[in-house]
């Protein structure tokens, strides 16, 4: 049994949403997802929500999403991951055969969030690492350092990563963050935790997004926009900090399983493009590296000649990733998931590649962890 997206809506990502509520935003994406798949809420059969307590300040937070979903008396579930492991969830209660139609949300409202580092710090290890009281951007600046030499490469080359995305974005037109920088410009922001700087992290922002999926007869009955999940994979990899080596460990193992479900030999030749986790800028080659789309040390070199550029062989992050539309927190591989459908519905306005027939989405959940996935999508008809 094939399952297939159906449906897409957005509350786009902003800097601030002062003017409405995380409820507002659900119910704005939701109305729109809806409408896009042709259907209403009573049709829907099981919701998975993402969402992360401490950011929301409550628990059990999937006791606060039914109304605005149209999910009352109905299964709601909160998944506290990434949007892939998300989607993989939604995707298996599917397959079962006793659920014909799902839907997945996540949202942020981190501007509501005053300090969000304390957020992050809370996750660290609370025997060996909280009660050093490290905050977790430390934690990403050594993983980029460890990165950055392990491969030979500097500042300057994640600075390129941070140039396209942001480009890309501004070329996109949603993102209040996209915006013509050079990769020199990006060197001389502020040190957060060398070497890492404040243009290399994702800015935080607002949004809500919501994603139906259905089985292939509720799909083909539809009859347009047919976007198959071709293959799915998730992996975690220990939370342990000592024990990161910088290579991404987790989306080697999705990627793995995903390339094997969807028949995937060569991801550069058989997959047109993709949307990876970019919510720091080393993040980016990282996974691209993990990912298996170049060797071990030739991201940086195939990103400064133009490889993953809109007009390039293999595009990344042709909308701008969360770098160029913010971070998103939980919500953010939900945001790449509606981009690569809009690429792949040929719906991409000003970045719209030339007729994409598949796609790959890399997510992470972010700090400080060590998990994600990897989304294999086709277009088919």
């Amino acid at each position: 049994m094939n399952v297939y997206i159906i449906g897409i809506g957005l509350s786009p990502p902003r800097k601030i949403s002062p003017e409405v509520s995380f409820r507002e935003m659900i119910y704005e994406a939701a109305e729109k997802a809806y409408l896009d798949a042709g259907i209403e809420p009573k049709d829907v059969d099981t919701f998975v929500s993402l969402s992360e307590d401490y950011e929301e300040g409550t628990a059990i937070f999937d006791e606060y999403v039914p109304d605005q979903l149209g999910a009352m008396l109905k299964p709601v579930h909160t998944i506290c991951a990434d949007g892939a492991t998300g989607l993989a969830s939604l995707f298996a209660q599917i397959k079962t055969g006793h659920f014909k139609i799902g839907v997945l949300e996540a949202h942020s409202k981190l501007s509501n969030i005053l300090y969000h580092s304390h957020v992050h710090a809370m996750a660290l290890d609370p025997v060996f690492v909280r009660p050093l009281e490290i905050n977790p951007y430390f934690v990403a600046g050594l993983e980029m350092d460890m990165f950055l030499d392990s491969r030979g490469y500097d500042e300057l080359d994640t600075a390129y990563v941070v140039a396209k995305n942001r480009t890309n974005a501004l070329l996109f037109g949603r993102s209040s963050f996209g915006s013509f920088i050079s990769p020199e410009e990006v060197l001389l922001s502020e040190s957060v935790s060398d070497p890492l700087r404040e243009l290399d992290i994702a800015p935080n922002a607002d949004g809500a997004c919501v994603i139906v999926i259905a089985n292939e007869e509720i799909a083909k009955e539809r009859g347009r926009d047919l976007i198959k999940i071709a293959g799915i994979g998730f992996a975690e990899f220990t939370p342990n900090i000592e024990r990161w080596e910088g290579d991404a460990e987790y989306l080697k193992v999705a990627a793995r399983k995903a390339y094997s479900k969807a028949g995937i030999k060569n991801p550069v030749k058989d997959i047109d493009f993709a949307e990876i986790d970019d919510t720091f800028s080393y993040k980016e080659l990282q996974h691209i590296e993990a990912l298996g789309l170049v060797s071990f040390g030739d991201s940086a070199e195939a990103l400064k000649e133009g490889f993953f550029d809109l007009g390039g062989e293999f595009p990344v992050n042709p909308t701008g990733g969360n770098i160029g539309n913010g971070n998103t927190s939980l919500m953010n591989g939900l945001r790449a998931i509606y981009d690569a459908v809009l690429q792949l519905r040929g719906d991409a306005g000003n970045v719209q590649l030339k007729s994409p027939e598949s796609a790959l989405i890399a997510t992470w959940k972010g700090l400080p962890s060590a998990s994600g996935g990897v989304i294999i999508l086709r277009r088919e008809g």
